[in-house]
């Protein structure tokens, strides 16, 4: 659900950039607001990140091979930190050139065109406002009763934080650009649209930078929520069985690698214990809505095995 999800609202916010990106183009074409310069570069590296989560999520659904043993998960991880440099780079440090150039160089907005911008930073602000709408309509069917901060900050998926995070930060410097474009036309001063040229370059930044975080954190392996390891720690022990240790790691955003240690009677047969794993191993599939992958250790433990961290 977390990845079909993921994909309607990356496709939404790619429809939706894609037709912003050609009339801000137009607006700075006609009136050479560096504001909206800035808005058409941020509108085309959006658009191209989108286009690379949807490559990730594709990469990543390929068959687990013999250099792969694993599978290709973590592809989403590795195409949603490419789009934190995308966003950095194309978008934040390309605003904050285009505001010093025109720092350096103000000039009004002048010609039977003023409107142009106007029209087109109001109509954008209405079209990101429906991607936004679609992306936190997709998050809430996941997000439980976590809060944003928190739901952006532990989501294994990172399709939808991205989008949120994305379609957050356009809409914030459409209405940056509005009072930057507004307040030029009204006073004559350039100085303005420089000014919303560089707030936005900075907003770009910042969310580039979280978005490095968060992503550097899934793609270095990221431990089950907690939540999923209570539910498999407490599906080993629903026969009795002693967890000595549980260790977890996504292999992507669906998919996890469950290894454990788990004490068995002294007398224990070997068929014992292998019906004793194959059981627990089940319990944990269906506890789980995780596709699994599980190594469980049978170990007899003794006052010297009780330590959790043991290996």
């Amino acid at each position: 659900m977390a990845a079909s999800g993921g994909t309607k609202a990356v496709v939404a916010a790619l429809a939706a950039n894609l037709t912003i990106a050609v009339f801000k183009f137009v607006a700075w074409a006609v009136t050479a607001s560096s504001s909206m310069l800035a808005e058409a570069i941020h509108s085309v590296a959006d658009s191209g990140n989108q286009v690379l989560l949807l490559v990730g999520g594709k990469k990543a659904a390929k068959e687990a091979d013999a250099k792969h043993p694993f599978g290709y998960g973590r592809e989403r991880y590795v195409y949603s930190f490419i789009v934190s440099i995308v966003l950095f780079s194309v978008g934040g440090l390309f605003a904050l050139y285009e505001a010093w150039q025109k720092f350096q160089h103000p000039h009004g907005i002048e010609g039977k065109w003023w409107w142009v911008p106007l029209a087109v930073l109001i109509g954008a602000i209405i079209a990101e406002g429906f991607s936004f709408r679609t992306a936190i309509i997709e998050s809430n069917l996941v997000r439980g009763t976590q809060s944003w901060a928190k739901f952006i900050r532990t989501a294994k998926a990172p399709e939808l934080p991205v989008i949120l995070l994305e379609d957050f930060g356009a809409l914030v410097g459409l209405v940056l650009a509005l009072c930057g474009v507004s307040l030029t036309l009204l006073t004559g001063n350039g100085i303005w649209d420089a000014a919303g040229t560089a707030c936005i370059g900075l907003l770009l930044v910042v969310i580039a930078i979280v978005l490095a975080m968060e992503t550097k954190s899934l793609l270095l392996g990221e431990a089950a929520g907690v939540e999923h390891v209570e539910l498999i720690s407490d599906a080993i022990t629903a026969n009795g069985a002693k967890l000595i240790h549980l260790k977890t790691l996504h292999l992507g955003p669906e998919e996890l690698l469950v290894a454990a240690k788990v004490s068995v009677p002294e007398n224990s047969t070997g068929a014992q214990i292998a019906t004793a794993i194959d059981d627990a191993e089940t319990r944990i599939r269906a506890a789980v809505p995780l596709k699994c992958v599980i190594y469980i250790e049978p170990d007899i433990m003794g006052a010297t095995k009780a330590l959790p961290n043991e290996g």
